[in-house]
């Protein structure tokens, strides 16, 4: 594996971890050459379905544009790049056993929000007030209200 920083071919790995589900190894590597530290993920690679968008035309999927549509929503937010991968590989997990061969976009823009609710609410509504196109302010008031109306009922379910 080569180091990100100098290119050099010499890297040790000095702490392996498999994820919760098993189907994630996580590496810790060390350059010998520059003696600096990164994080290498090794997965299994399935084809992942063919994205369709709204106006029919059809796109492969691609994890960074998912990525930066999370970074995206969550700029400025407190929440660490673990909970952004562990959202990130969810959604994978649900394309990839979904067994289909296209998702329709909307079933992916969906699938984000659900994960970003969970994560953090502002990023929750930056993301949906683009994704639904909010049109004027009682449409982010709806969305705030169902934040609200799900904390309720969390808290009333303890």
């Amino acid at each position: 594996m080569k180091c990100p920083y100098c290119h050099h071919d010499d890297t040790q790995v000095i702490d392996t971890r498999v994820s919760e589900e098993g189907n994630v190894m996580r590496r810790r590597r060390r350059c010998a050459h520059c003696d600096k530290r990164f994080t290498t993920y090794e997965r299994i690679e399935l084809s992942m379905p063919v994205i369709v968008k709204k106006n029919g035309s059809r796109t492969e999927y691609e994890s960074h544009k998912l990525r930066s549509s999370f970074m995206l929503a969550l700029r400025k937010r407190p929440v660490s790049a673990e909970a952004i991968d562990g959202a990130i590989q969810r959604i994978e997990e649900k394309l990839l056993s979904s067994g289909e061969r296209e998702v329709l976009s909307g079933y992916l823009g969906e699938l984000v929000m659900r994960e970003l609710k969970k994560l953090d609410k502002i990023a929750y509504i930056r993301f949906a007030s683009v994704y639904k196109s909010f049109e004027d302010i009682s449409e982010f008031a709806e969305a705030i209200q169902e934040i609200s109306t799900d904390k309720q009922r969390a808290e009333k379910a303890l």
